[in-house]
């Protein structure tokens, strides 16, 4: 069990968190044909751009209302009418997700009414569906924003009173905004493995999973099908991934009595059985399919290997509570130490099962200092993190947003029983590549001279 840690300060240095509207667009590009649209100044809209476009190296339909000095103190509907206008006319979207910044919310604006107002009177806008999360900069990191977002298409695309026609064969996915594209279609193929049919909301997998389409577009190729969205009231129940998506699990269940479980992570040998245990409890499977059964085992091999490397591990991680967890705990599982863990934000249930005395809410300057006292051996967080692995002289293991120094981000799959395999090889032969020299002062002996520095390099065992 964790302790949550606010350290009292006012300065953030090295700063760890994407914001909320940044996971906010995210959640609306993995819905068809759908355009992001931050009601905000121009800037705010570049920086996330920025951030989404080096990730995953691909063409992002990022919009803004573009707010000025007069719309900010007057107020931003004339804003928001005029972008949903101009991008109905330019880029034909079927969605239209509003997140909002620091500044609408710090004014106060009544977003919620002003849209509503405008829907009503401008009958032309009815074929769009127009979705707003209420998403400040300063409340939360990337994966509140998602989270959001992902509430407010469900409270504004299902029907407060549904009737409860069950589809026996269909569940509804709700991923986290940890789980990269990859991760999503692996969660998928283990839903369809068992004869059951995934509703993914949203689906990043099919739209920010880097591919080539016959024609640009000005919005998202690919995400969770508009006609598809009301029938998650039909699923047989809701799979909630990461903490993070609870609250979106519950409102679909007090609008279509659609009961939910959820799973805090499915990295790992036991969480991902307690995933499949569920879908054999749904799909009333009493043995699973041969291929899970090789990849289960395949998996257990591959802890047994790489556990000669990962046992005693000293790790530092940095990163959005449910990706901190999901990745803690399944290092802790083959024996590593978090000896650092700094997370983006305090909305999370995820600290109390945290492997660790302590988590910090802070920054890399915290990891730093955090990795540096704990004497870890490997960092993982984000590309930024890179200055800190710098510092320290210590290997950097890219996760999270934004990775923007490697490419490939969207492909990492560290889910399931492949996705497990494949995270744990990863970190063993990091480990296995740092190759150092032995010295004495590490031992508590005086350094011996340079003339018997031939000492073979020593590897971890």
């Amino acid at each position: 069990m964790a302790t949550l840690i606010h350290p009292k300060r006012a300065l953030s240095t090295m700063p760890l968190k994407s914001s909320a509207p940044l996971g906010a667009a995210l959640a609306y590009l993995g819905i068809e044909r759908a355009v992001p649209l931050f009601h905000g100044s121009q800037g705010c809209t570049a920086f996330a751009m920025v951030h989404l476009v080096r990730h995953f190296k691909e063409a992002v339909p990022l919009q803004t209302t573009a707010m000025n000095e007069v719309s900010t103190i007057l107020g931003g509907a004339e804003q928001i009418e005029e972008a949903i206008e101009n991008l109905r006319k330019k880029a034909q979207p079927k969605f239209i997700g509003i997140a909002s910044t620091a500044l609408t919310e710090t004014r106060g604006e009544d977003v919620q009414g002003e849209l509503k107002e405008i829907v009503a009177r401008r009958t032309d806008f009815a074929d769009t569906r127009i979705v707003y999360a209420s998403t400040p900069d300063f409340d939360g990191a990337l994966q509140d924003g998602w989270a959001r977002a992902v509430e407010a298409i469900i409270a504004t695309m299902l029907p407060e009173q549904c009737e409860r026609d069950v589809a026996l064969r269909q569940v509804t996915l709700l991923p986290g905004s940890h789980l990269t594209p990859a991760d999503i279609e692996e969660l998928a193929r283990l839903v369809r493995s068992f004869g059951l049919h995934p509703v993914v909301l949203p689906d990043i997998s099919t739209s920010l999973d880097g591919h080539v389409s016959e024609d640009w577009s000005g919005a998202s190729l690919g995400g969770t099908r508009i006609d598809d969205i009301p029938s998650i009231a039909r699923s047989a129940c809701t799979l909630a991934i990461g903490s993070q998506m609870e609250g979106a699990a519950k409102l679909i269940e007090d609008r279509a009595l659609v009961p939910y479980q959820v799973f805090p992570t499915v990295t790992g040998l036991k969480p991902t059985d307690a995933f499949v245990r569920t879908l054999m409890g749904l799909s009333g499977v009493q043995d699973p399919p041969e291929t899970l059964k090789r990849d289960r085992a395949r998996l257990m091999d591959a802890a047994l290997d790489a556990h000669f490397h990962i046992g005693g591990l000293k790790v530092a991680i940095g990163a959005d509570p449910d990706l901190m967890f999901a990745l803690s705990h399944a290092l802790a599982a083959l024996g590593a130490r978090i000896v650092s863990a700094v997370t983006t934000s305090q909305h999370s249930a995820v600290f109390d099962r945290m492997p660790c005395a302590e988590v910090l809410l802070g920054d890399l300057g915290d990891l730093e200092r955090g990795a540096r006292a704990g004497g870890a051996e490997l960092l993982l967080t984000h590309s930024h993190g890179r200055h800190v692995a710098a510092a320290l002289d210590r290997p950097l293991m890219r996760v999270g947003f934004p990775i923007f120094d490697r490419i490939g981000a969207q492909d990492a799959c560290r889910v399931g029983y492949r996705g497990s395999r494949a995270f744990y090889y990863e970190v063993a032969n990091i480990v296995q590549s740092q190759h150092h020299r032995a010295r004495p002062e590490d031992f508590g002996a005086a350094p011996i001279s340079e003339e018997f520095d031939h000492v073979p390099h020593a590897t971890r065992h």
